[in-house]
């Protein structure tokens, strides 16, 4: 009997959390469903009698019929509610990777307090998102949005134009992780006070920089591997980060000082990492055949991409840290569908238990590949006042230099995409701008390699290399082989721009409308309902934010507002500062910062504490 009388207050248990009314009926009716079945469990039929089924029958229609007696008179007796932001008629993509459904969004100050169906409300504003997607606002792991060499054009800036962050709030994004590659500020906790005290356009969480650590420690003799006392002062250091509000370490594996760790080491920091919950997020050795600092001419020993994957498994599974293989690619033109083998790695560690997590920019052109030069930089070392133009052309007088030189161009050339994907955006000439080296090499009637020193000896000749270039070293076969994968998160890899800093890549305006829009609603990679996901709940979850990366009550009101038919990334090689189309409103914590589809340049974000402590 106590059972039964608990369901019949059920109902007005769900009606005090302000469930949706359908739902409170069917677990009110499963409910009492499932005690009768425990009462009875083990009886025979015949020993259930009658008169005892019509009572529990008659248990479940009365409180059935109370609880839609209660509902009405609950309606009438706090309707009209009102809320500081409603949104109505949405559709609904919750980041859980789950269809959509239809609902309005109320929100007081910054957090969502009620969803369903809220007609009867009031706002001091509504959105109408009638024909629109609702989504939560985009978590950007993969941050250069602030750091040590953003300073001034990032999110501490002087400048509020910039702290508003105009480029990355037009592509939804509400929150960024920053101090990626192994760079961060020294202490943290000064990093996180100015971005306090100027206010910023986003919410912000910080890594510590490993490269940050070890240059503390080893000054300019880091050109080594680190002794184990030098080991237990970066650990130090790492321990004392996270104590101030850093959500992990970044390491930058391919970068000074970092290349010349070994394993033993960035194993021994992530370890301080466990303890408070931590994550390790590692710019790889190697993301191709090479690292980037290779030359064949000058280096013996290598590491490959499928190498750095398997040190990251390693450290992952050895560690119990959640780690990302960051901006997860295969550079290079003789590297191209290595994804595969590294998806394989990836997935066979992660089902046996291994924390191992990855992050991608949907484009086929790399933040370098935007600085690319074909002419090494030893062809110009030490030379004094002699232009690169000049030096280059002393070089190849002889023939044993040229040899060597030409094979090193060779190599960059394979290493940015070859020809075909090499594209000249700046040279005196302006018959060469936008066209790439082998269009060039087809014209001239001669090799690339001749073409790249033909830039150099009759270009800008106080710049290495003559041009300025862009290389597309990635493959859309691989880029599309990672973007399907569920534990890939979206990414930008990206940084704050305005207009008057010129040519600037096309992902730091596109990417999370191009994951989206492009791969998702275009080309089917993946459904839309987990593109949304990949930016939304799956960084979150890999941070380990707990209230933020879902639409639910209670959930702090980072949305997106979107056209969904109308979503795609408008930005260009020539003409990159273009905001996307299709997203119509932004909120961060509440706040509108984007209204049909411009930035107003509010500074609605805050600075994220790790949840843990």
């Amino acid at each position: 009997m106590a059972a039964l009388w608990f369901l019949r207050i059920t109902p007005l248990l769900f009606l005090s959390i302000g469930s949706r009314f359908d739902t409170i009926i069917t677990i009110h009716m499963q409910s009492c469903i499932a005690v009768f079945r425990q009462s009875h469990l083990g009886k025979p039929e015949k020993e259930v009698e009658v008169r005892q089924l019509m009572h529990w029958m008659l248990s479940i229609l009365l409180s059935t019929v109370v609880l839609i007696g209660i509902n009405a008179q609950a309606a009438i007796a706090v309707s009209p509610v009102q809320y500081d932001l409603l949104i109505r008629n949405g559709r609904v993509l919750d980041g859980t990777g789950n269809p959509w459904f239809r609902a309005d969004i109320g929100i007081v100050g910054d957090r969502i307090v009620a969803m369903g169906r809220l007609s009867a409300a009031t706002a001091i504003r509504i959105v109408d998102a009638d024909g629109r997607t609702v989504t939560p606002g985009f978590i950007d792991i993969h941050s250069h949005a602030d750091g040590p060499a953003y300073g001034a054009r990032g999110l501490r800036s002087d400048d509020p134009r910039r702290r508003a962050a105009p480029n990355l709030v037009a592509q939804g994004i509400t929150t960024v992780i920053v101090n990626h590659d192994g760079r961060s500020l020294w202490p943290i906790a000064d990093q996180l006070a100015s971005l306090l005290r100027k206010g910023t356009g986003l919410n912000v969480a910080t890594l510590i920089g490993h490269g940050t650590v070890r240059g503390m420690v080893m000054g300019d003799d880091f050109r080594r591997v680190a002794t184990d006392m030098e080991v237990d002062s970066m650990r130090a250091l790492v321990r004392l980060a996270m104590q101030q509000g850093a959500f992990g370490m970044s390491s930058g594996l391919e970068y000074a000082p970092g290349r010349w760790s070994d394993t033993r080491e960035v194993m021994a920091l992530v370890t301080e990492l466990a303890p408070y919950e931590g994550i390790y997020v590692t710019h790889e050795r190697s993301s191709g055949a090479d690292p980037m600092w290779y030359l064949p001419s000058s280096d013996e020993t290598t590491t490959t991409f499928l190498q750095a994957v398997s040190e990251t498994i390693e450290i992952a599974e050895r560690t119990g840290v959640t780690s990302v293989q960051t901006h997860v690619k295969a550079r290079g033109a003789n590297y191209w569908g290595s994804s595969y083998a590294a998806i394989d790695m990836i997935e066979r560690a992660r089902r046996r238990g291994v924390p191992v997590w990855a992050d991608q920019y949907p484009y086929n052109t790399t933040g370098s590949d935007g600085n690319t030069v074909l002419i090494p930089s030893w062809a110009i070392q030490g030379t004094g006042p002699i232009p690169p133009a000049q030096r280059v052309q002393e070089l190849l007088l002889d023939s044993t230099t040229a040899r060597r030189l030409r094979a090193d161009v060779a190599h960059e050339i394979r290493r940015r995409g070859d020809a075909e994907n090499i594209v000249v955006l700046e040279f005196p000439n302006q018959l060469f701008v936008g066209k790439t080296l082998a269009e060039l090499a087809s014209e001239l009637g001669i090799a690339p390699v001749d073409v790249a020193l033909t830039l150099q000896t009759t270009g800008f000749e106080d710049r290495r290399g003559g041009a300025a270039l862009r290389g597309f070293s990635l493959s859309d076969v691989d880029v599309e082989a990672y973007a399907g994968q569920p534990w890939v998160a979206t990414a930008t890899d990206g940084w704050i721009a305005l207009p008057e800093d010129g040519l600037t890549h096309v992902r730091v305006y596109g990417t999370f409308p191009r994951k989206i829009g492009y791969y998702a609603r275009d080309r089917g990679l993946l459904s839309v309902s987990d593109a949304v996901r990949s930016s939304t709940s799956l960084p979150a979850q890999i941070i380990g934010l707990t209230d933020r990366g879902l639409i639910r009550v209670g959930m702090k009101a980072d949305l997106v507002v979107m056209n969904l038919q109308e979503l795609r990334d408008n930005a260009t090689l020539f003409d990159p500062h273009r905001f996307p189309s299709g997203i119509d409103y932004v909120l961060i914590n509440g706040q509108v910062v984007l209204e049909d589809g411009h930035p107003n340049g509010a500074l609605a974000g805050a600075v994220l504490p790790p949840p843990n402590r």
